[in-house]
């Protein structure tokens, strides 16, 4: 027995004293617990909203001041006419538009019934449903109070369009959130372990002594992974064209050099990590850990940002497939062009262009 207990206080000074264990074992859960409860959410809040109000009278007025107390709107402008609404929609500035007409607050009283347009982004159909229920609920609490001792019932009837996906489905936003979840763990996690199995193997030697210098022996890499992620790309967008019937509005060129970019942005985080770890085992770990979740959670494929604590939503932004799922889902779905989506490509040439340097400064010439 005392043999026994003398093992298990060997184990937990083992526990005690490394610092990843202890991270694991505590860090973990506390961080998760943090993420799922408190940023991670698919309730809509503080989304962004224009309005344009012809009517500009007391109905209108007070339907907006209802609007604007609620938690789930945040109306960024109100726009002097509807011509400026294509361009908010297509820079995915605003997710909704409220459309007040001239003479609605006489419409409401002299016939009692007025109508109101309401316009929402619909490539995220379920983030589109949400918000026009959520204004369908304010128009109705303002109905119900209007109808208080009245002896005919006043009606506002909410007219919604959905743009970019009138039907609703599911494809046009399940298809770029796929592509950059794909792309991320593929290129990241065949990169990743290109240099670490040199080490392994012994091979590592060779290429040392080898005219090579280091920038080209990770070029040597990389492109083979390039070409082949880009077979990947064009068989996602042949069966979003055939089968899912999701056709491409965008320039078909422009989507594959941004796709480019991505690939080669992720080939460049893999020979990161490949040049940090030492074991194909602890590469992998971390490229599957370290990739997976963070697309998963922080591109806004699943969960809004906008929903997110601040500093979740900074951390999104060193996400590289946040903005590649910006610019596929801008090309694919609303048919932008690189005006609409360079400050996107900008970041995310930055990144690969940053984690180029540090991993060729990481790179030991020397055994």
């Amino acid at each position: 027995m005392k043999q026994f207990l003398t093992f298990v206080r060997k184990e937990f000074l083992h526990v005690l004293r490394d610092k990843k264990t202890l991270f694991i074992l505590f860090g973990m859960p506390i961080v998760q617990i943090l993420i799922f409860g408190f940023a991670l959410t698919n309730e809509v809040k503080n989304s962004q909203i224009v309005v344009v109000d012809y009517a500009k009278d007391m109905a209108s007025q007070e339907i907006i001041t209802k609007i604007e107390a609620s938690r789930y709107f945040e109306i960024t402008k109100s726009l002097a006419g509807s011509k400026e609404l294509e361009a908010a929609f297509r820079t995915g500035e605003i997710k909704m538009a409220i459309i007040f007409p001239e003479g609605f607050n006489n419409q409401l009283l002299h016939q009692n019934k007025a109508q109101i347009q309401v316009i929402a982004d619909a490539s995220d159909p379920n983030n589109a449903t949400t918000l026009t229920n959520y204004v369908s609920s304010i128009i109705s609490d303002y109905q119900a109070q209007m109808n208080e001792n009245v002896p005919v019932p006043y009606q506002i009837k909410p007219e919604v369009k959905m743009l970019y996906n009138p039907q609703l489905k599911g494809a046009p936003n399940f298809v770029p959130g796929v592509m950059a979840l794909v792309l991320m763990l593929v290129c990241v996690m065949m990169t990743a372990i290109s240099i670490v199995k040199e080490k392994e193997t012994g091979t590592m030697e060779i290429l040392l002594v080898s005219p090579f210098k280091p920038l080209m022996v990770i070029l040597s890499k990389a492109v083979p992974y390039l070409l082949l992620s880009m077979i990947n790309v064009i068989s996602i967008l042949l069966l979003s064209v055939f089968v899912l019937d999701l056709p491409i509005a965008g320039n078909i060129f422009l989507l594959f050099a941004e796709s480019t970019l991505f690939i080669i942005t992720c080939l460049t985080l893999g020979i990161f990590i490949s040049v940090k770890t030492d074991s194909q085992q602890t590469a992998m770990l971390i490229s599957l850990l370290g990739m997976l979740l963070p697309t998963l959670l922080f591109s806004g494929f699943m969960f809004p940002i906008e929903n997110m604590p601040v500093p979740l939503q900074w951390f999104s932004n060193i996400v590289p497939s946040k903005w590649y799922y910006i610019i596929v889902k801008g090309i694919i779905i609303k048919g932008l062009g690189f005006s609409f989506v360079w400050k996107e490509t900008l970041i995310l040439f930055g990144i690969t262009v940053f984690l180029l340097i540090i991993s060729l400064k990481s790179f030991k010439i020397r055994l």
